[in-house]
Formats: structure tokens, sequence, C-alpha cells
């Protein structure tokens, strides 16, 4: 810079000539002076310049100084973390060491552990430090319990239980122990000791599964909701002689199957024994309205004559002409709003019927079955005389389905039934068509006799007296129906009779290529026991005792349908699981005479010896269900009570 403003003044200074050298001219343009003010802005231009210059370089020095910073901050930072990966890797390999060798100890210590490590319990029951057969063996003793109690049920008066065994209840215990015992034994050695100390630090319950028939279940629930007082009741019909009997429905409540198989499955998932009854949901429901069209379209038929071929036999049998005037019909019950609407029918009588073909047409006997009754009973025997009249000579085409009430009708005075004995609310009473669910029953058990299929049946409240536990069938009119299909190949045609005290079924056929002999096996799976109950009486002396009713065993029962063939057994399954409740005894104790009576009853558990006495054999026990006259139902048995069972209202 300096040089460069010497070379500045330097071009604007005159040189003079050395000694002996001649002056030299100068030039033309530094002849004239250049002014002092552009001389000292020219200074100030190339300052400025100058300055910038250096300012340039100061930065450009400043930035070298940081990228040289910067390079030397790299190195060390570089160099900073290749020493702390080295610590780190020394510390993690450490680490990893230890824990190899605590792993390895801890392994070692457990490796001949057979007993359950501590902290893991099975629905909350503590199974640590035990053995696999000790916790099985614990579980078990927990869970048979559970498996034998019924379940107690109630709705609001009404009560009734359900045995574990009915529904197929069960817990599989020993997924639960092998999923409690390999706990720290089924992976690596890492994992296991860290499912270990999770273990003892977490705590583990295991659950235990739980599995039951739903279908039964739900069948057990069907049944007991049929007995639940006030149920809903559908609109109905029947034939009686030329007249269509329509019987309106009544409202009130069904059961809640869904609502009661969750409250169940809540229980039995528990291992706690409960003593709570669980509360019947219920579900209030209106009866569908008598549709005529409907009833129309079911009952109507176009008369034809009975008939049958050779090749290949077939049984054609006559039709008799259905017909009502359905505008009529519904006219009818718009008008008027009533219980039971009668409408005359339109019947045309077929020209040719089975009868008249006689028994070429069934030639064979396929089943058959006798019960006996009290022929000295007569308004009862009467009962049976009209059910098996109205059951005789009826035909099942193959593949129809048979319906008991739809058959015999509503037990009405005006069809000729009798008062007879009935159970109502657990008491028996005095009821129109008592006696007919023998009949239902022996027929029951000659269609199970002839291979028919059966489509419903459901069991009494209490063993009967004319058929054993597990072959009964009872029905109740407009609730409770016995069905069965005729599954054979060929018509078949039931005859029956009732005379002389013996009730007889009899279903006659043609017999196929292979037939098979059918038979029910009954298993008692358990006994209910009765209790007795005192009733204080003011008609007795003081210190007198009257039997009222003499109590009997309930049994609960599965029914096996066995089919042979040549004398070797060719199929075994169930095909019902029943519960016949208790029938409690009743006891009179007199309080004539006494200073202070009161109303108070008491009720306890028969003794063991008294049980044994007891017979099981009860006459007819469902809501409605007839009694028969016999050592259990003298005149004293009357207001009969179940203490686990309360029947409906409706009678039969």
């Amino acid at each position: 810079m300096e040089e460069k403003n010497i070379e500045e003044i330097n071009s604007n200074t005159i040189v003079l000539p050395k000694e002996g050298e001649k002056e030299m001219e100068a030039p033309k343009e530094n002849k004239e002076k250049i002014p002092e003010e552009k001389q000292e802005e020219k200074i100030r231009t190339d300052e400025k310049k100058e300055k910038q210059k250096n300012k340039k370089s100061k930065e450009k020095n400043k930035q070298n100084k940081e990228k040289n910073k910067e390079k030397k901050n790299k190195k060390v930072d570089k160099a900073k973390r290749k020493k702390r990966l080295i610590i780190t890797g020394i510390i993690l390999g450490i680490i990893i060491l230890v824990g190899l060798l605590f792993s390895t100890i801890f392994a070692l210590i457990n490796i001949n552990n057979s007993k359950i490590i501590s902290g893991v319990k099975i629905e909350g029951i503590e199974v640590s430090g035990l053995s696999k057969d000790e916790a099985r063996i614990k579980l078990e003793t927990i869970y048979t319990e559970k498996v034998q109690k019924e379940i107690p049920i109630k709705y609001n008066e009404f009560e009734s239980s359900i045995n574990p065994t009915m529904i197929e209840l069960k817990y599989n215990i020993d997924k639960a122990v092998d999923e409690a015992i390999n706990v720290g034994r089924n992976n690596n050695i890492f994992v296991n000791n860290y499912n270990i100390l999770f273990t003892l630090l977490g705590k583990k319950d295991i659950n235990l599964e739980m599995s039951i028939n739903e279908e039964a279940t739900k069948k057990v629930i069907q049944d007991i909701g049929a007995n639940l007082p006030g149920i809903v009741i559908e609109s109905s019909y029947y034939i009686e002689g030329e007249n269509l009997i329509i019987t309106k429905g009544k409202e009130g409540i069904q059961i809640d199957t869904e609502g009661l198989l969750t409250k169940i499955k809540e229980n039995l998932d528990s291992p706690n024994i409960s003593n709570d009854y669980i509360e019947i949901p219920v579900t209030q429901k209106v009866p569908e309205p008598i549709d005529i069209d409907k009833i129309h379209s079911e009952i109507y038929k176009e008369v034809q004559d009975a008939y049958y071929t050779k090749d290949p036999f077939e049984i054609h049998p006559e039709v008799e002409g259905v017909d009502f005037n359905v505008e009529e019909a519904k006219a009818m019950i718009q008008a008027e709003d009533k219980e039971e609407y009668t409408i005359k029918l339109t019947i045309t009588k077929p020209k040719v019927t089975v009868n008249d073909i006689g028994t070429e047409a069934f030639p064979d006997k396929l089943g058959t079955f006798t019960t006996r009754y009290d022929a000295r009973d007569k308004d009862r025997t009467t009962n049976l005389i009209i059910a098996c009249q109205k059951l005789n000579n009826q035909v099942v085409l193959a593949g129809d389905t048979f319906s008991y009430n739809k058959t015999l009708g509503e037990r009405t005075i005006a069809a000729g039934y009798k008062n007879a004995k009935v159970y109502e609310n657990g008491q028996v009473v005095d009821g129109i068509g008592g006696g007919i669910c023998q009949i239902s029953s022996t027929l029951y058990n000659a269609v199970v006799d002839a291979n028919l299929s059966i489509v419903e049946r459901r069991n009494h409240q209490f063993v009967t007296s004319y058929v054993a536990a597990g072959k009964d069938a009872t029905v109740v009119y407009g609730m409770t129906d016995f069905k069965f299909k005729n599954t054979r190949k060929y018509p078949i045609k039931i005859i029956a009779t009732a005379q002389n005290g013996i009730a007889t079924i009899s279903i006659y056929g043609n017999k196929e290529e292979v037939e098979y002999d059918v038979t029910l096996e009954v298993k008692q799976l358990s006994t209910i026991p009765t209790t007795t109950k005192y009733v204080e009486d003011s008609s007795l002396p003081v210190g007198t005792e009257k039997v009222k009713q003499a109590g009997a065993n309930g049994v609960k029962t599965e029914t096996y349908l066995v089919k042979s063939l040549n004398g070797k057994v060719v199929s075994r399954e169930v095909i019902s699981r029943d519960t016949y409740n208790a029938m409690q005894r009743i006891v009179l104790k007199g309080t004539k005479g006494a200073t202070k009576s009161n109303t108070t009853t008491t009720t306890q558990e028969t003794p063991a010896s008294e049980q044994n006495q007891q017979t099981t054999q009860i006459p007819e026990t469902n809501k409605g269900e007839s009694t028969e006259n016999n050592s259990q139902t003298q005149t004293e048995t009357e207001n009969k009570t179940n203490t686990n069972t309360t029947s409906t209202t409706n009678k039969e």
C-alpha cells in the first residue's frame, strides 16, 4: 500500500536529470498542474478502497481462524466420542458378563426346582411353592364342590335350582396347572429369568377355563321358564267337531334366556361358593295378535279319499275338507274382544277312509306301551278315555309332525272333560282334564318304541306313579306340548284304548328293511332330599299331629336312547336330562285349647332315615297335572306344595 502511494506520488513528481544527463522534456499532460481538490478526493477514494480491502482481508482471516477452530473442535469431539464409546462398551461388557453370571447362577438355582415359582395364583388361589400334583389337588378340592353344588335361582316367590351336571359344567384344571408350572421354564434362560423376576415383583394370576354345554343350559332355562308364574300365553286354536275354537293370548312375562345364561356363567366363573340366589331376568311380552289368514292357511284342506299303492307300497290316508269364511271370522274378532271365539267350519267328509282300506295298509305293530290307572276314579278315567278316543286311528304321514295338544284340543267341560286332581301353584286342586298327562306319557313311550323322532317333550315337576323318572311327558294346553315326527318311510297309525284300569297305545305301520330294537335307559344322577313343614292347625287338639301331605325325595336323571340290531347295541345317546323336585312333607300341629295360638310354620330337613322310606313315585306333577289315588294321594294330601319350584296357575 505504502509502495503504491509512493509510486503515485512519484508519478506526479518531476524527476530532475542527473548530472551530465540532458534534461528530458516533460510530458505535455504533466506540464499542467493537477488541482488540489481533485488530488484530495482521489486520495480519499483510494483510502476508502484500501479500507474495504483491509476489511475483507480481516473477515477472511477471521473465517479462516473459525474454520481452523471448528476443525480442531471436531477432532476433539471425535476423540471424546471415541473415548465415551470405549468406556460405554466396557461398561456394557461388564453388565453383560455380570448378567450372564447372574442368569447362570439363577438358572442353576432354579433348574432343579419342580415347584411353582413364587407369585403365581390361579383365579386368585395361591399355588406358589406347590408341585403340579399338589396344585391340581388343591384346585380339584375347591372346584369339585362348585361342580356338585346346585345353582339356586328365583323370580319373586318362585324358586328353583340348576344342577351343574345337567349343563355339563367343566373346569380345565390341568391346563391352568400346566401354565402355572411352566412359568419361568418354557423359554430361553434370559426370558425365563425375566418371567421369574416379573412374577416375583408383579405377581401372576392365571385364568381357569370354565365351559358348559350352552344348548343344554338353554334347554334347562326354557324348562324353568315354562313354570314361571304369569308367563305369556300365545293365542292358539284347535278344532272341536265342526267348530274352530280360537283362544286369545294373554300378556305376561317370558324368561330372558340369554340374560340368565350370562348370569350363570358369571356365577360359575368365580371359584367362590355362594348360597345367594340368582335373580331370573324376565321380559314383558305381549302375545301375537290373532292371525286369521295364517290360521286359515294352516287348517284349510281339500277333501281326499284314502288309498294305497302296492308297487311301491304307499298309503295315502283320507283327508277331510276343512274351510271357513275368512272375512266373517275377521269381522267377528274385530267386533268383540273376548277370551275365546267359535267359528263354524265347513267340513266335507271323504267317501273312503283308511279304516275302510283295512289292516293290510298298516299290517305291522311297530311299538306299544301300557300304563295302569285307578278305574275307581270315574272322573279321571273319563278324561283318559276321551284322550284315547281322540288319539285312536290318527294317521301320521311320513315326514309329518304330530301335536298332542292340537289333536286333543283345549280341555273344557264342553269337550266332555271332567274335574280331577291337578297341581296348581304347588297345590292339589280340582281341574278340568286331570289325568291326560298319563296318556301323553304312554304315547311318548310307544313312539320311542316305534323308533320315531321326538320333537318336543318335557318332564313333570315330580316323579309320576305310572312311569319311571325320565320316561314321562307332561302337557299343558297352550304352553307345553308333546310332539313327534314320523321319520319312517311309510305312514303310521295310532291305536289307543283305556279300559279296565289299563291304558294302551300302539303304533302300526309297515316294517322297513332294517328295524332296530329301541329302549330307554335312565341313569339317576342325584337325589333331592325332601323337607318337612309343620303347620299349626287350630282344629286339632294341642299335642296332636296329623300328616297332611306325605313328602317324597326328588331326583335328577339322564335318559339314554339305545338302539340295538340283532342283539348288539349300535348307538346310545342322551335324549333328556330331567329334574324332578322334592315334594314337601306337611304335618299339621294341633293348637286347639292352647293359651296362645299363631299361624307360623316351620320347615326342616327330613332325617336321612325318614328319607329312605320315602317313595319317589308321585302322581302326575306338573302345573295342572292330575294326581292319582294311591298311598301318597289320600284325602290328606291336599294343598301339596313344593319347596323347589312354584308352578304357574295354568292347569292341565
